[in-house]
């Protein structure tokens, strides 16, 4: 890595950034909060992947920079749990594994862009830039559909067929899943990771329990069913 003397006015972009730094070397991050606030940005720091992703799933930022391997949960898990959620704050990966496969593994994990150590923060901070302003005009989602079944995430609100529908918070998230990955199945292994933040089986019926209380609220007095058991694999959210 280059040196950070680049001062906020040598920076084309001139809008100060929010930026997520999920770096387990400590003087690597140090390092890139110091640059990112000379060039008058703000940095925040953490140290490893489950810190990480719950600073990212609770924050609001710009822009996010990832190392790949990281303690607890590794770099292109925490980018493809986040997408899951619904995330799409611009991701910069940063690794030592710089092949044409390991790249392009990192894009498909949902990373944004890609560049390897060691690096001059220089180009680093333009990649950075370049991602925030590409992230500003993106859209991203906000109402999910499964035919007469509506999920709005800014009003935290779900209804089929025009009648709303109360859910407990954990089974918002279960039913916000399950839409964003309507027609798709949907392990066990993929709700305990995304739902409940598990990394492993509690060996619980807590899922199957969730699950049977979801259906009953969304299915109970409507047409049709909508979440199906698919036997030995998981579950399905389909219309029809």
């Amino acid at each position: 890595m280059q040196s950070a003397a680049i001062s906020a006015g040598e920076s084309a972009y001139k809008t100060a950034m929010k930026i997520l730094v999920i770096e387990d070397d400590r003087e690597a991050a140090d390092y890139l909060s110091k640059a990112f606030a000379e060039a008058g940005h703000t940095a925040h720091l953490a140290a490893d992947g489950e810190a990480g992703f719950a600073m990212a799933d609770a924050g609001d930022y710009d822009v996010m920079v990832v190392d790949r391997m990281l303690p607890r949960r590794d770099g292109l898990s925490v980018i493809a749990g986040l997408r899951s959620r619904g995330n799409a704050t611009p991701v910069l990966i940063l690794s030592a594994l710089g092949e044409v496969d390991d790249r392009v593994t990192g894009l498909r994990a949902g990373g944004d862009d890609y560049l390897t150590k060691p690096y001059a923060f220089s180009e680093l901070l333009a990649r950075v830039e370049v991602l925030n302003r590409r992230g500003g005009s993106r859209e991203v989602e906000t109402v999910y559909r499964a035919g007469d079944l509506e999920l709005d995430r800014l009003s935290h609100s779900v209804k089929r067929a025009g009648r709303e529908i109360v859910l407990q918070p954990r089974e918002f998230r279960l039913l916000e899943y399950l839409m964003r990955h309507a027609g798709q199945v949907v392990t066990r292994t993929m709700l305990l990771e995304n739902v409940w933040d598990y990394h492993f089986d509690p060996q619980t019926n807590v899922i199957d329990v969730h699950v049977s209380r979801l259906r009953s609220k969304i299915e109970k007095g409507f047409d049709g069913p909508l979440l199906h058991t698919v036997r030995g694999a998981g579950y399905m959210l389909k219309a029809g």
